[in-house]
């Protein structure tokens, strides 16, 4: 594994040729959620089976989070936990999932540029890479995914995520929804984001075309082995 610097952010590289990114093999990009470390998904790497050649890039959100105590934590915005907690319990998720999130705009200027990074310096083919990462990972992902109009990439992994800005979705995807093929996983038990959300993600994506494959579960808010064999099945099919 390397840690490289590329546009913006740091990215943990890793698989290749050289188990550090090298060579010019297909890659997975995946995103971290809401105050993990930067290489909180690294060791996906070794438990998904997508073969030797796949390429690994894990790229550190652009915030750090001070939780106190001397606990920190990465982020692609900042949250209002209250009012995230609030609309949770009082039933009122659907309020957020119109809003776009301040700071959204900057952390996918920051990404794109990685990306781009990563094709100048590694070879990265955006038809051969899929695109994802866990809870606000994920929604930084589809961020970027539903707005590549021109170079769709091979795959969106939404692990745990769920639908924000909806009528900004809703639009970019009338060009970009027929050309992408997507998993979305999500626990029935998710206490921090509930189900529903997920599956009006999987709704709006359909609604414009896209291929998705819906892989519910019963645990909470997590990365299962379910979700795992559907990031494997969705390599081994685009990739």
């Amino acid at each position: 594994m390397k840690k490289l610097r590329m546009g913006e952010l740091d990215v943990w590289a890793t698989g290749g040729d050289d188990r550090m990114g090298g060579g010019n093999g297909p890659a997975i990009v995946l995103c971290h959620g809401f105050g993990a470390s930067g290489d909180d998904l690294v060791s996906l790497a070794r438990v998904v089976d997508v073969g030797r050649d796949v390429r690994w890039f894990f790229p550190e959100a652009p915030l750090t989070i001070d939780f106190g105590m001397g606990q920190t934590g990465r982020a692609w915005w900042p949250i209002d936990m209250e009012r995230l907690l609030g609309a949770v319990q009082g039933g009122r998720l659907e309020e957020l999932r119109k809003d776009t999130p301040d700071g959204l705009k900057k952390a996918r200027a920051a990404l794109e540029g990685t990306l781009d990074a990563l094709e100048s310096s590694h070879g990265l083919r955006r038809d051969k890479t899929i695109l994802g990462g866990f809870s606000q990972g994920g929604m930084i992902a589809t961020e970027i995914a539903v707005h590549a109009f021109d170079r769709p990439f091979a795959g969106l992994a939404i692990l745990s995520g769920t639908l924000l800005s909806e009528e900004r979705w809703d639009a970019a995807l009338e060009r970009s929804g027929k050309n992408i093929h997507a998993i979305v996983t999500h626990g029935r038990r998710d206490p921090v984001l509930p189900f529903f959300g997920s599956e009006a993600l999987r709704d709006l994506l359909t609604k414009h075309g896209a291929t998705v494959s819906f892989v519910p579960h019963n645990g909470m808010h997590e990365i299962p082995n379910v979700a795992l064999e559907a990031l494997a099945k969705l390599a081994k099919e685009r990739l």
